[in-house]
């Protein structure tokens, strides 16, 4: 059951989905591929330079969107039983691939490999590479056992802080995931995490994109996109994801 490829997911609105997609492929340097889906709510950012795309969007009906993530899998069948046999809940079943729910209700799907290996650059000196869960503090522990079963060879450890679990893939996959216990009990959603090696002047790019300040902070600054998604911009090594200095995770 080898995860192969990861993508980080823009849940937006569909009503905002292109203002979404404008602003995210100006921020990672990327071109739109072809809408696909009933309603042409899927799409792919593909970055250029022989690179493999790991961000696809999607325009959401209902709800104010958020982000998830998609496993590419060598056996999907495999990768759903394994995730059913932990705790996950099955959301939808399609042809070839599969939506799920995390113990908490965080959605990810479970698609097929389709032989992306080559990660896509840093572009200004950040890097979208880490999809935050966003976890009430009853299923905490539960979603981080989740994960770490599921995510078995990946290394899974307590973050920075005591409300963060961090799990980091395998060399060479483009996308990590971060646990971070909430204070209130609410709902488990998802938002984007970009590893800036200059906030400052990462936040006054996207401001000149259309997002706006939403919270300053001294290890991370949570920003809001045009789209209405709020995401964040996190001091971290844009080529490893892990916190500047020797011993940084």
């Amino acid at each position: 059951m080898s995860i192969r490829w990861t993508y980080a997911f823009v849940d937006r609105p569909a009503a905002s989905f292109e203002r979404a997609n404008a602003f995210w492929t100006a921020v990672t340097d990327t071109r739109l591929s072809e809408f696909r889906g009933e309603q042409g709510e899927f799409v792919t950012l593909v970055p250029g330079g022989g690179a493999d795309a790991c961000v696809k969007a999607q325009g959401v009906d209902s709800g104010a969107g958020g982000a998830h993530l998609d496993f590419a899998v060598d056996d999907v069948p495999e990768f759903v039983k394994a995730a059913l046999r932990l705790g996950a809940d099955m959301a939808a079943e399609h042809e070839g691939w599969a939506v799920l729910r995390s113990p908490a209700g965080q959605s990810f799907c479970a698609v097929p490999w389709h032989g992306e290996s080559v990660r896509p650059p840093v572009v200004r000196g950040n890097r979208l590479d880490q999809v935050c869960v966003d976890v009430p503090p009853s299923r905490y522990d539960a979603e981080v056992a989740f994960w770490s079963g599921l995510l078995a060879d990946w290394a899974s450890a307590p973050g920075s802080r005591p409300e963060f679990h961090v799990l980091r893939p395998p060399a060479g996959l483009p996308i990590r995931v971060l646990l971070q216990r909430l204070d209130e009990e609410r709902p488990a959603s998802a938002h984007l995490d970009l590893a800036c090696a200059d906030i400052p002047a990462t936040r006054a790019r996207h401001e000149s994109l259309g997002a706006t300040l939403v919270a300053p902070g001294a290890h991370w600054t949570v920003m809001r996109d045009p789209a209405g998604g709020l995401y964040c911009l996190t001091g971290r090594d844009p080529q490893t994801g892990g916190l500047p200095g020797p011993s940084g995770s």
